[in-house]
Formats: C-alpha cells, sequence, structure tokens
C-alpha cells in the first residue's frame, strides 16, 4: 500500500500516545498568541516569520527553540490554553488517549505549584469535554538538573491526588548524568504510589537503560533504540515485557538515527521487543503521531503491524484495566475495516 493511500486508514483508527512533551507539541501559532498576551517579543516580525523560525534546523536551533517556546508561559492561563489547544490537536489526529510530559524541572519556579497544577487540570478538563480525548501527565526531572529533583518530585506528588496527574519521569541529557542520582527519589515516589518512566538509550548506549531499570525501576522506556547494541539486555526486555517509547522522527532530527538509513525500529519489532510509536515534539519536528505511523508504512511496515504497534501503547499505558479492555473494543472496532484492507 502506497502511503497517501495509507493515511486515511491510519487516521481512522483510534489511537494512544504514551511519549510526547507538552512543551515540545505546544506548536507555534499557541506559542506566539502567549508571547503577544504576555509581551514578550519574539525573534520574528510575523506569526508566518516564527512559524518558520519554527521549523526543524538542527540540534542547537531546536534547544535554542524550545528555550523561547517555555519563555512564553508565564500566567496559569497559558497553561490550561496549551493543554486546550494540544488536546484539540490530539483530537485532529483521532488520538484518543495520551499520557504526556511536563518539563517541570524548568517550571517550578516560575509559578506557584499549586496555582501550576489546578491550571494543567483545568485545560485537561475543558479539552476533554470538548474534544472527546483524554489526557494524563507525567512531570518531568531534567537529568542535567539534578538540584531539581526533590521539587518536581513534590510537586508529581502532590499532583498526583489529581486525577490528571499519574507519574514521575526523567529526561533530559542523558550523558555524565547516571541513574545513581536519582535513586531516593524513585524509591520515594513509588512509595506513594506514582508511575515511573525514564528516558535512556536514546544518545547514550544500552547501559543507560539498564540502569533506569535496574536501579530506578522504571516501568517503560522513553526512546531506548540503543537497547540493539547489547543481545542480552534485548533478551532481558523481551522476557519481562518492558515497553518501549519509540519515537522514529525525533531520531533522524536529533541524530540518533541516520537519515539515509531505515529506523531500528524494524529490527526492534523483529527481535520481539515491546515497542509503541510516538512523535515527542512533533511540531517542532514537523511531525504528527500519524505521520510516524506514515513512516512506518514507507519503511515497509504493514497496516497489521501498525495495528499491533497502537494495541501495544494501550496495554503499556497506565490506564486501569477495565478502561484498556474499552480502549482495545474502540480500536478492534476497526477491524472488519482493517481485514478489508488487508485483502486488497
Amino acid at each position: 500500500m502506497k502511503p497517501h493511500e495509507a493515511a486515511h486508514f491510519i487516521h481512522q483508527v483510534p489511537k494512544v500516545e504514551l511519549h510526547v512533551h507538552l512543551e515540545g507539541a505546544t506548536d507555534a501559532e499557541t506559542v506566539w498568541a502567549m508571547a503577544q498576551r504576555n509581551g514578550i517579543a519574539l525573534p520574528a516580525s510575523s506569526l508566518q516569520d516564527w512559524k518558520e523560525n519554527y521549523r526543524f534546523r538542527d540540534f542547537e536551533h531546536f534547544i535554542e527553540i524550545y528555550g523561547l517556546a517555555t519563555s512564553v508561559m508565564r500566567r496559569p492561563e497559558d497553561w490550561s490554553f496549551m493543554v486546550e489547544r494540544f488536546l484539540f490537536g490530539q483530537a485532529q489526529q483521532n488520538i484518543v488517549y495520551t499520557e504526556a510530559f511536563l518539563s517541570a524541572s524548568y517550571q517550578i519556579c516560575n509559578l506557584p505549584m499549586d496555582e501550576w497544577i489546578d491550571a494543567i487540570a483545568e485545560g485537561a478538563s475543558i479539552g476533554e469535554r470538548q474534544h472527546g480525548v483524554k489526557v494524563r501527565f507525567l512531570p518531568d526531572i531534567s537529568r542535567h538538573l539534578p538540584d531539581t529533583q526533590e521539587a518536581v518530585l513534590q510537586c508529581a506528588i502532590e499532583a498526583g491526588k489529581r486525577e490528571h496527574f499519574i507519574g514521575l519521569g526523567l529526561g533530559g541529557i542523558e550523558d555524565g548524568y547516571p541513574a545513581d542520582l536519582f535513586v531516593e527519589t524513585y524509591q520515594e515516589a513509588k512509595r506513594h504510589g506514582l508511575r515511573v518512566v525514564a528516558h535512556a538509550g536514546e544518545t547514550t548506549g544500552p547501559q543507560t537503560i539498564c540502569d533506569v531499570i535496574q536501579k530506578l525501576g522504571a516501568e517503560r522506556i522513553g526512546h531506548g533504540v540503543r537497547c540493539l547494541e547489547d543481545d542480552k539486555l534485548v533478551s532481558e526486555l523481551c522476557e519481562n515485557r518492558i515497553p518501549l517509547e519509540v519515537c522514529p522522527t525525533s531520531n533522524y532530527c536529533l541524530g540518533v538515527v541516520e537519515r539515509d538509513q531505515p529506523h531500528p525500529l524494524r529490527r526492534m519489532v523483529d527481535a520481539g521487543l515491546y515497542c509503541t510509536v510516538n512523535s515527542d515534539d512533533p511540531p517542532m519536528f514537523s511531525t504528527t503521531l500519524n505521520d510516524e505511523y506514515i513512516l512506518l508504512v514507507e519503511q515497509g511496515f504493514s497496516l497489521a503491524e501498525l495495528n499491533q504497534l497502537n494495541l501495544n501503547a494501550v496495554d503499556a499505558s497506565f490506564l486501569p484495566d477495565d478502561e484498556k479492555a474499552t480502549m482495545r473494543w474502540r480500536i478492534e472496532a476497526v477491524s472488519p475495516f482493517f481485514n478489508d484492507v488487508l485483502k486488497r
């Protein structure tokens, strides 16, 4: 099947996404609107100019734009607005459930914690009501800002009392910031019933993945593509059914995978790894979750394989079992439609 033919079918299927950063998923228009409202000058003369500047060029430019985008988020209503617009975008792709990261290490000093949590929850409630999609959040510690971990932990614990917050994450620069720095924080998070995940094996090798599993007890791995360098680790990941949150376009943009090479997700799936497909920071990488699936079609994945990757995301989510069953039913309800396509 050709990619343009597959796009229609991909959109028809309700989808689940487990690895996307709210701030990085905020589009150029939303950032521009907040900057205008808050009197912050962006390095652009117009919205169109800002949109052009938003397009990914290289890693340094990505970091610059990410920093500029987060700098305009000044008031509680900015966060409510961002979340509602994010859910509108998810609904446009037929993404019915999302687990999203919050870059809490960068935000905990900008607003009182309770106001920040309330604003995000308000935006989620509005977005869910208006767009019919659901989101749950995981405040994220930035590895390269380890001094923020206690404050982020307290934020996650307090937020975890609300229905829209479910756990704690670990992102940021892997190299030089080992899992050992965060052991006590993760132990405390688990004592409070938080679900715990961690980015690992993106820009560093397989040992980083081993460390977040063994030392932090991470339940899912963000990215994890470097696991293929260690056969023993691959076997352990398969045996223990530890989900990997794979983000193909992000890997290409950030140089984790060379542009002229097929994405290693093909080898990961063939090895029996428990993989899901995600968009990471979609507008900043000029992608969407639907685009990620289309990319996989271009690289030889069948619609049946894409359907399984989507079902993997349901099973790997932190939804209660009854909600997972309902979500699976919604996806499998289109199975006759898929079967008709596959027969062509």
